[in-house]
């Protein structure tokens, strides 16, 4: 099977050098993903004099910024209900609109930058195709709507089908708050700007370690005022970090070009981004080339939170995708899937995306996105250069900020707890197909995890 590279495309043809001597900068930022990238945009959008550094230690896009399913959504992964009990519904209210304007901000930068990365803003449609899925539907409406957002709204089975003819539909939910990109692009373009405007990118160029004021890399060592971690779900492999966030992979197949006669079938007219409420996570969105990209979890978490290029592909997860591909969409079941990949994203134990910065010692972070980072990344990027620059703004009262998650668990409970969790999601998905009922062990593990 074709690598991913023929669709969202892999290395580019040439890198940026490694850092090779010793430097002295303003801002070091470790990871040149969407994090990282943000931040140096918005720092030297708003003071042009700093010097930014970004060190990577494969190329910018590589991880999770590159090679994720292509939202860009206003999901943040700790509820409104959870932000509202812990800080107020003042603050939570504030952190979900800051999330919606996230998204037209990725579009507008996109656009003023010229960065063609297919940019679109239709929306989400989240299918309910049992009595269960249904509940939470409407269970996900009522919360929005008492927070005041009254543009997430529910449909009936002939609304659904309107916007996503799937199978078996039976409701749904649509929110307006979600854009299709292409993220590769979005990646590699942000990293071209930045590096016009002025920063430094060092590709192929690993934190070895890091401490305030300074980042040791393999060429030399980067001495900043500020430095700034940025890695994501690869958090844990800088040193003293293994428990800080648990990589999971999720793993991306796409079709062939679909012609038009099958998209009148699948419905998706404006590019809507598509999933449905089962509890282990699928999604899907229509390129601007007419394929249909669909990735989901499902993959194992690896002991002691390993990350190897050889776990990017799983066969037996892929095979899934491309079964539950054709469950959803029948007409879909021989089309040729021409392109499969993967890679980790980061959860925090908590479920609680957070963006930190401590003045005394010049550590910044943020991160803990749970698979939705794309405007999430665009929002920390913003909050962090105003922590950064010293500007006080509604950003940097957000309650994500100064947040801190827990450890994970030590192994094996880490391993034994993900790998269980994953079976039970499994299991409790089939078992409310079968008998239409909301599943208590999913509701268990959920509580488990604190999310």
């Amino acid at each position: 099977m074709p690598t991913r590279d023929a669709v969202w495309g892999g290395a580019p043809a040439a890198l940026r050098a490694p850092l090779s001597v010793d430097r002295k900068v303003d801002v070091a930022v470790i990871g040149a993903g969407y994090t990282g990238l943000w931040t140096a945009y918005y720092l030297l959008r708003a003071a042009p004099h700093l010097r930014v550094a970004l060190v990577e230690s494969e190329y910018a896009g590589f991880g999770a910024s590159g090679r994720n399913g292509g939202w860009c959504s206003a999901l943040f992964p700790a509820a409104l209900s959870t932000l509202a009990a812990e800080f107020g519904r003042t603050a939570a209210v504030a952190q979900y609109r800051e999330m919606q304007n996230s998204v037209s901000e990725v579009g507008r930068v996109a656009a003023a930058e010229d960065i063609a990365c297919d940019w679109a803003q239709g929306g989400t449609i989240i299918a309910a195709r049992s009595a269960a899925q249904l509940e939470r539907a409407r269970a996900e409406v009522r919360e929005a709507v008492s927070f005041g957002f009254d543009d997430t709204a529910l449909l009936d089975a002939e609304g659904t089908r309107a916007r996503l003819n799937a199978s078996d539909v039976v409701g749904g939910v649509f929110t307006p708050h979600c854009a299709v990109v292409q993220p590769r692009r979005l990646a590699r373009g942000l990293a071209d700007v930045v590096t016009r405007i002025g920063a430094e990118l060092y590709e192929q160029t690993p934190a070895t370690a890091v401490e305030p004021g300074l980042v040791r890399t393999p060429g030399g060592d980067l001495r900043a005022d500020v430095v700034v971690r940025a890695t994501e779900g690869y958090t844990g492999t800088l040193p003293g970090a293994a428990r800080a966030v648990v990589p999971v992979y999720s793993l991306v197949i796409a079709t062939e070009p679909l012609p038009p006669a099958l998209w009148d079938r699948i419905g998706l007219g404006n590019r809507e981004t598509f999933s449905d409420l089962r509890h282990l996570v699928i999604y899907g969105q229509r390129t601007a080339d007419d394929r249909l990209v669909f990735g989901g979890r499902g993959a194992p978490y690896h002991f002691g939170g390993r990350i190897e290029p050889r776990f990017d592909r799983d066969d037996a997860v892929f095979r899934a995708l491309r079964r539950t591909l054709g469950e959803l969409f029948p007409p879909l079941r021989t089309v040729a899937i021409t392109h499969a990949w993967g890679g980790p994203l980061g959860i925090a134990r908590d479920w609680h995306a957070s963006v930190t910065f401590d003045g005394a010692s010049g550590l910044a972070s943020a991160g803990g996105y749970v698979g939705d980072g794309v405007a999430t990344a665009n929002l920390a990027g913003r909050t962090l250069a105003d922590l950064i620059t010293g500007a006080r703004t509604p950003l940097t009262t957000l309650p994500w900020v100064g947040h801190t998650s827990p450890r994970w668990e030590p192994e094996p409970l880490r391993w034994l707890g993900a790998n269980a969790a994953l079976r039970a999601m499994t299991w409790a998905d089939a078992a409310e197909a079968r008998h239409g009922r909301p599943s208590l062990a999913a509701a268990v593990v959920h509580r488990a995890l604190g999310h």
